[in-house]
């Protein structure tokens, strides 16, 4: 379907990711991962930072207490409101990188890895616990994508982008994953399913690498909704502002020519398109 687009931010990331809303600051957070990048923007003013990290970064999500966690190459980190830095949770891997990363009902944070070279069974995914404890999820995954709860918290959906499927775990009270199941199979569509988040009526947003585009599917299943965007490597969405109404997509410009797509790279937002829930932050 035709929806009007708008570029939120022009930029030329080279693997742009993980938007991410705050409520508390009301900014937009994304990454740039091979820049090693953590942009935000606030979107009412138009302001906008970087934060430069020392590794490549997968994902970056707003803290209870202020500040930042994030999913860099060696592990998970947190950043304190002045800047000061500590891992929560380090594990070198040669040749691994983290990606995808999201927060959890209970405060928790999952954070995926991958291979660089993408490797089968080359990343994980793991529970990062706010007391700091951690449990690895998944131990063999290739590239560890998007992540997203029911408005219930009862259920998880995953992607592992080159099965090309969005699975579902059902939700243990204390959080953990239990059964797993396919709940969309997209080998039918163009692209490859990348990040994604979970709307209001509990209808999933995912964004298709190489599809140029982002799809709703409805909770058992079905694809309900395609917007076409400017951009083939679209990498992750998310809803933002203060209604949380916004639709904000990364994009990326890795490997594609210099002259190319124009708008790659940038982060692009499909106002009112929708309704978001509310994103928790990192409790710990």
């Amino acid at each position: 379907m035709s929806v009007a687009w708008e570029i939120a931010v022009r930029a030329r990331a080279q693997l742009g990711e993980g938007p991410t809303w705050d409520p508390v600051t009301r900014r937009l957070i994304w990454v740039d991962i091979l820049s090693a990048r953590v942009h935000t923007l606030d979107p009412s003013t138009g302001r906008r930072s970087v934060l430069l990290t020392e590794q490549h970064v997968g994902a970056a999500k707003p803290r209870a207490g202020g500040g930042l966690v994030v999913n860099l190459r060696d592990g998970v980190g947190a950043y304190a409101p002045d800047g000061t830095f500590r891992w929560l949770h380090r594990e070198v891997v040669p040749g691994r990188r983290g990606n995808d990363a999201a927060v959890a009902p209970d405060g928790s944070l999952w954070a995926g890895s991958m291979g660089y070279d993408e490797r089968p069974g080359g990343g994980s995914l793991v529970r990062v616990r706010p007391d700091g404890s951690v449990s690895t999820v998944l131990p063999e995954v290739t590239v560890s994508n998007g992540l997203g709860w029911s408005p219930d918290g009862g259920t998880l959906y995953y992607i592992d982008t080159p099965t090309r499927r969005v699975d579902a775990f059902t939700v243990a009270g204390d959080g953990s994953v239990g059964e797993r199941r396919v709940l969309v199979d997209t080998a039918g569509l163009s692209g490859f399913p990348d990040g994604m988040t979970v709307d209001a009526d509990g209808c999933l947003w995912v964004a298709f690498w190489e599809g140029g585009a982002v799809r709703r599917f409805t909770p058992d299943g079905a694809l309900d909704r395609t917007v076409e965007l400017p951009a083939s490597r679209t990498t992750a969405c998310a809803f933002g502002g203060d209604d949380l109404r916004d639709l904000y997509v990364s994009t990326a410009r890795v490997g594609l020519d210099p002259g190319a797509e124009p708008v790659a790279g940038s982060l692009l937002v499909l106002p009112g398109i929708g309704r978001g829930l509310a994103p928790p932050a990192f409790a710990g």
